[in-house]
């Protein structure tokens, strides 16, 4: 291997080459211009020198097997480079086919992950044997960044399993699969146990099949399940397309929609037309402003906030091994278990023993529901459980070097718990709250020890949701913060710092979504028009469900509160829209939300049923509403609003964290990718566009939709929203 290559060729003594990956230049294989080059001359290679190979084995020597395509490049394709991105993918499907076609058996030995055009490479092999381990996965992830496969990843897996199962299994929702997984669906043939038995076993293979061909070059072949053609899928593809389009809900993502018309399509004709088609809808989605978005978020600026530096941890403070959890209502227990699930002792800590008890019990409901779908053993669940302690003393905490309040939004009530724990635990503990709105430096004043005090909050569900905001006090050290970031890790959470202020980021954003959309009861404007609108912007739950489910009692609860601290800073306060339905809502007519089991919906045995029917007399229905397509950008504009001035206030410290902050936490589309970079790439046009709408929305909706001065900057000075140094996807 020479400098300029990233591909090691080895024949052993029964002509079988090895082909290793291994980019001189990266920590990870990829599809980038090296590969291209590298690959083409091994092609050459392998062509000229057929008679004396008896066949070849694809190995890495990387922990990735091979990454896929190299986004940076993608990243900079624009709406008038869709002939390249064309010219791009083509060029890969036609050296993988030139592998698959060179008449010797191919085998991909998988040591790592095989995602995207690592998978694709891996297809192109007449077989591949997968090595079993934590770090092993394969699939499609294309969807998650609004892509499609465009090296014949839709044409190989639609004919090696069929439209449905292809689909289904591996395309429409990124799936990652594990070596077990993958060999039961079909795309893995073979799994071994120990590293030194992976290229062994592919070698074995290919000198055990000399005349390998794929199944779609053989005489004969038929697609598994059929063609669109056939009666059966014919009836069936109609009710697919229509739970693609319920899934979406509306929502502008055009990837899966071209994923399932490259299937389908690309199934009624020959490989070569089905790979010709795949390429068309991947330059159309490559250079599109949707994929530009989600690559942003999901992959520049989550690799930004997962990979942050943190200051080195003091030898005597690193990771924490017993936590003690304050509070077993229904977050402290969710808490309880992630911790025990990652490993720490855990003290489950409540006013009463039997209540604490109850709170364990969440954590034994989801590791049934975990061994019920075969994601754990008994034993390992066992485990689990038996990290966690319900105790009511608080002696029972010696020894915990993690604190986490978790109790309810009472200020008075954290702060007594807060100083009554300190004493119990180790001396150098971190101590965390858990709260959603109250200011971190006030709560710090309970403990002896504010620099060890930080904010941690967690979202709910707390065993799926990914994020963790770190809330930094005025007097949190820089190693609290550090240490804060490596619990989130231990976690598994994706952690954004944020620096104190009354509902830090994530909530002051969200609190913005959920008044615009509670507000547009006052204009008329129907219930049901307002979640379609909510659904059809993306967001993961309609506005007024979302505020049911928060409870319009604790929304009014943490207002006032809010409005109390602006009275005590001598601020002014601009009553809302919203706080009049909210005040009616529960004063007039007694509906708090779901827990109460009425709210703008109807409930029963505390399912949601429907919308209440009494909104429409209540607050009147307007003779002509605003278009869905208002609605929509009315939501959407108030977060990226809050988010600007969130920014602009040094609340929120990056570009990065409020993107990613705002999709991981609070659901804000992630096809928009997040708050700032929906102002980058709005229509295409980026920040002058964006200001020109917002001054359409204040005219016809109020001064909350007037520019701020950092965003009146940016367009005057022609920036986007990025960090310095870093990647970020213009219009």
């Amino acid at each position: 291997m020479t400098e300029n290559t990233m591909i090691r060729w080895e024949q052993d003594g029964d002509g079988v080459v090895v082909l290793t990956f291994d980019d001189p230049a990266q920590a990870a294989n990829t599809m980038n211009s090296r590969y291209r080059e590298s690959f083409a001359s091994v092609l050459d290679r392998l062509e000229a020198e057929t008679e004396s190979v008896a066949g070849v084995v694809l190995a890495s020597a990387k922990p990735t097997f091979l990454a896929g395509g190299d986004l940076g490049e993608l990243h900079g394709l624009g709406p008038g480079d869709a002939a390249k991105a064309l010219a791009m993918t083509a060029g890969t499907k036609a050296q993988l086919r030139r592998l698959e076609t060179f008449g010797r058996p191919v085998a991909a030995a998988i040591n790592g992950a095989a995602l995207g055009g690592g998978l694709e490479l891996c297809l192109a092999a007449h077989h591949r044997v997968a090595l079993r381990g934590p770090r092993v996965q394969v699939g499609f992830p294309e969807v998650t960044l609004g892509l499609c496969p465009g090296a014949g990843g839709i044409a190989r897996s639609v004919r090696l399993l069929g439209i449905q199962s292809a689909l289904t299994e591996l395309l429409l929702a990124g799936q990652r699969l594990r070596p077990d997984e993958a060999l039961e669906l079909g795309i893995i043939d073979a799994n071994v146990d120990a590293p030194g038995d992976l290229i062994p076993a592919a070698k074995a293979w290919v000198l055990a099949n000399p005349d390998a061909r794929q199944p779609w070059d053989r005489e004969g072949y038929a697609i598994p399940g059929g063609t669109p053609s056939d009666p059966t899928l014919a009836e069936m593809l109609p009710m697919f397309a229509a739970n693609l389009s319920k899934q979406l809900k509306g929502a502008p993502y055009p990837a899966p929609k071209a994923i399932l018309s490259a299937a389908v399509e690309g199934a009624q004709v020959d490989f070569e037309g089905a790979q010709l088609i795949e390429g068309r809808y991947f330059a159309q989605l490559a250079t599109g402003q949707t994929a530009k978005n989600m690559t942003q978020a999901f992959f520049f600026d989550l690799q930004r906030v997962n990979g942050e530096e943190s200051p080195a941890l003091d030898a005597n403070v690193g990771l924490p091994t017993k936590a003690v959890v304050i509070g077993a209502g229904m977050m402290g227990a969710a808490i309880a278990f992630v911790c025990a699930e990652s490993g720490l002792e855990v003290v489950l800590l409540d006013r009463e023993k039997d209540v604490a008890e109850r709170g364990k019990e969440y954590s034994e409901r989801l590791l049934e529901k975990a061994i019920g779908r075969g994601r754990k053993t008994a034993a390992e669940a066992a485990e689990v459980l038996g990290r966690i302690t319900p105790e009511a003393e608080f002696s029972s905490a010696a020894g915990a070097d993690l604190v986490i309040e978790a109790v309810f939004e009472d200020p008075g009530l954290k702060s007594e718990l807060l100083g009554r724990i300190e004493e119990h635990v180790a001396p150098a503990s971190l101590l965390g709250t858990n709260t959603s709105s109250l200011p971190i430096t006030d709560l710090a004043e309970s403990v002896s020890r504010p620099e060890d005090f930080v904010g941690l909050h967690f979202f709910s569900p707390v065993d799926k949701m990914p994020l963790l905001e770190i809330v930094r006090g005025e007097r949190t050290s820089d190693l609290t913060v550090a240490r804060a970031r490596s619990v989130a890790r231990l976690l598994r959470k994706t952690p954004i710092v944020v620096n104190d202020s009354r509902g830090f980021f994530t909530s002051r954003v969200i609190g913005t979504f959920i008044d615009e959309g509670i507000s547009m009861l006052t204009e008329g404007i129907p219930a049901a028009s307002i979640e379609q609108a909510s659904r059809q912007a993306g967001y993961p739950a309609p506005v007024l469900q979302l505020a049911d489910e928060l409870n319009l009692g604790l929304i009014r609860r943490i207002r006032r509160e809010a409005v109390v601290a602006a009275e005590a800073a001598g601020e002014s306060w601009d009553p809302h829209p919203a706080e009049t339905v909210i005040a009616r809502m529960l004063d007039e007519f007694g509906r708090e939300g779901k827990l109460s089991g009425a709210g703008f919906y109807d409930y029963s045995e505390g399912r949601r049923q429907k919308l209440w029917d009494g909104l429409g007399a209540a607050f009147g229905t307007a003779e002509t509403p605003p278009s869905l397509g208002d609605l929509k950008e009315r939501m959407l504009f108030v977060e990226s609003l809050e988010a600007i001035k969130c920014l602009e206030e040094g609340v929120i410290g990056s570009v990065a964290e409020a993107n990613v902050g705002s999709i991981l936490g609070i659901g804000f589309p992630g096809w928009t990718g997040g708050v700032l970079q929906y102002v980058n790439g709005y229509e295409g046009q980026g920040p002058e566009r964006f200001v020109g709408r917002l001054a359409e929305l204040e005219e016809a909706y109020g001064q909350r939709f007037a520019a701020p001065p950092l965003l009146i900057d940016q367009v005057a000075s022609g920036r986007l929203f990025m960090d310095e140094g870093r990647t970020a996807a213009a219009a």
